[in-house]
């Protein structure tokens, strides 16, 4: 639109919302296995890293290899987290609460979970994690009245 006394156009904005801010009432909880399973292949990878001499030439890689699968590993556990807020948040309302009693304290996990694979390398935290997300499936199928098969991509 344009102000012809000033020649300026006015600039209107238009304010948009993501995902979430709108009922658009579209959930599932594939994309945080995803980025656990993610999480749990790059703690996998960094723990079976062989470490060359910290003189040799080969050490530059090791230490670029071992910076790029921290930083995805990272990545992906907050991408985790963020998918599992979403779902806590957004799709499960307190009469989720009757029918799954552990709802809050499972999520509550999970997210420390995924807080805790970002800042370690620890196979245990990152199997734990898979193992609360592959709840939160069966949970949020539940609670949709379906039964979906837990299904791994590795």
């Amino acid at each position: 639109m344009t102000d012809t006394k000033l020649g300026k156009e006015e600039i209107s904005t238009i304010e948009a919302s993501a995902h979430c801010d709108g009922p658009c009432g579209v959930y599932d909880p594939a994309s945080a296995r995803v980025a656990a399973e993610a999480v749990q292949s790059m703690t996998k990878k960094m723990m079976s890293l062989d470490t060359p001499d910290s003189q040799s030439e080969q050490f530059v890689g090791y230490l670029n290899t071992m910076s790029r699968y921290a930083a995805i590993k990272e990545e992906e556990a907050q991408k985790c987290k963020d998918e599992l807020l979403v779902l806590w948040t957004d799709f499960f309302k307190p009469q989720h609460l009757e029918s799954i009693p552990n709802l809050h304290d499972t999520f509550w996990t999970a997210a420390k979970l995924c807080s805790a694979c970002k800042v370690e390398v620890s196979l245990q935290h990152a199997q734990e994690l898979m193992d609360a997300v592959e709840s939160i499936h069966h949970m949020f199928w539940s609670a949709k009245g379906r039964e979906v098969p837990w299904i791994r991509a590795s």
